[in-house]
């Protein structure tokens, strides 16, 4: 990262010729808890060594002037007049700005340089890396004073409004609350958090991107969402008290199968199960218990694949290739399903065998070789 910071900086040196205040902002992975949060439940993020670097100075106007080094390209907007861009990437900087002003916060133009090493489609939520960094970097460079909490809504609010992506707040919330060596589970009703200890040095993450875009996540994603709603609209007639599947359990929920369309049975059965799935996996990090913790990753893949039917070949011969290789504690698909990655939690020891057989079996499965990156879990969004 070294090198990226050095870039970064440099860089706005010489465009705007003044010091600028730096701030990095990571990406994310999430090692269990898939599709419980719009349900309510609880998932189980870290904070990535892969990261966004901003440098950024204020101004004396109403500008905003940002240069993207990844895209060789330059954006200038006026406070009072944000519109959508057709280069796509200024929607997500200018949606955080937007955020700030109809919040009446007090702020002015400013040069940002801004540049990152998180693979863009891959799963590990570049969109967030850029809201949540440039929040953090606003609120610190006109001081003023912003908790915490407000910076995720904010960082949030600018993808659901102005980006016009209905994402969660996972993304945005490990993205400023992040620390190094830690997991954090959320419980994604109320946002409280709680830190885990993930701190064995021997055990590496491994995300393995199938190539595959998403075209299908998102309209699946909303027939996923109304099915777990519809099935708690079914159990409410029995159970009054019951707000999302975060509520029911096993007895209800068997009690009254009869009265569920099988499929969305099934949604509701995965969504119980992995609630209670990354309950399991934090009293697994606690006793340093990482081989049950994996065996809950492969059980949460199966649940993604058969249960929730979220998975995709691609991603099922991913982890079945994972699976593999000794040394391989547990796999799973991450994120939305269809495509994007997988996640692995590998032994050191065992990262070349897995590179080149998960390498190799894709490739003769589909006629390409996936990305591959080897992660360790760092702190959150941060002064520099």
């Amino acid at each position: 990262m070294h090198d990226l910071i050095q870039q970064i900086s440099d860089k706005f040196r010489a465009r705007f010729g003044v010091e600028p205040l730096l701030v990095m902002s990571p990406g994310r992975v999430n090692l269990i808890g898939e599709h419980t949060d719009y349900n309510e439940g609880f998932v189980l993020p870290a904070a990535i060594d892969k990261a966004v670097v901003f440098a950024v100075a204020p101004r004396q106007d109403t500008v905003c002037h940002f240069v993207s080094q990844d895209y060789g390209q330059e954006f200038r907007c006026d406070l009072h007049e944000l519109g959508r861009s057709p280069l796509r990437w200024p929607d997500y900087l200018e949606g955080v700005i937007d955020q700030f002003v109809r919040n009446g916060y007090a702020v002015r133009g400013f040069q940002c340089v801004f540049g990152g090493n998180i693979p863009i489609g891959a799963g590990m939520s570049s969109s967030a890396a850029l809201e949540g960094g440039l929040a953090f970097a606003v609120n610190e460079m006109f001081r003023l004073k912003i908790d915490s909490l407000t910076l995720v809504k904010l960082a949030q609010k600018a993808e659901n409004k102005f980006v016009g992506v209905h994402c969660g707040i996972m993304d945005q919330f490990i993205n400023i609350h992040g620390l190094e060596k830690k997991v954090l589970k959320l419980d994604c009703r109320s946002l409280e958090f709680e830190y885990f200890p993930f701190e064995r040095p021997d055990l590496r993450i491994v995300v393995c991107d199938s190539l595959v875009r998403r075209e299908l996540a998102s309209s699946e994603y909303n027939v996923r969402r109304r099915q777990c709603e519809e099935g708690v609209e079914v159990l409410k007639k029995y159970a009054p008290g019951i707000r999302s599947l975060r509520d029911v359990g096993f007895c209800l929920l068997e009690e009254h199968r009869a009265d569920l369309d099988p499929v969305v049975y099934r949604r509701c059965d995965y969504v119980i199960r992995e609630n209670i799935r990354v309950e399991e996996a934090c009293r697994d990090l606690l006793t340093g218990d990482f081989k049950s913790f994996g065996e809950r990753m492969g059980a949460s893949h199966a649940g993604l694949r058969d249960g929730y039917e979220v998975s995709s070949p691609e991603l099922d011969a991913l982890v079945e290739a994972a699976a593999k290789v000794e040394g391989v504690l547990g796999a799973r698909m991450m994120g939305a399903g269809f495509g994007g990655c997988v996640i692995s939690l590998v032994e050191e020891g065992a990262v070349p065998e897995l590179r080149e057989r998960v390498s190799r079996d894709y490739q003769a499965s589909f006629g390409r070789t996936p990305n591959i990156h080897v992660i360790r879990i760092e702190a959150g969004t941060h002064v520099i």
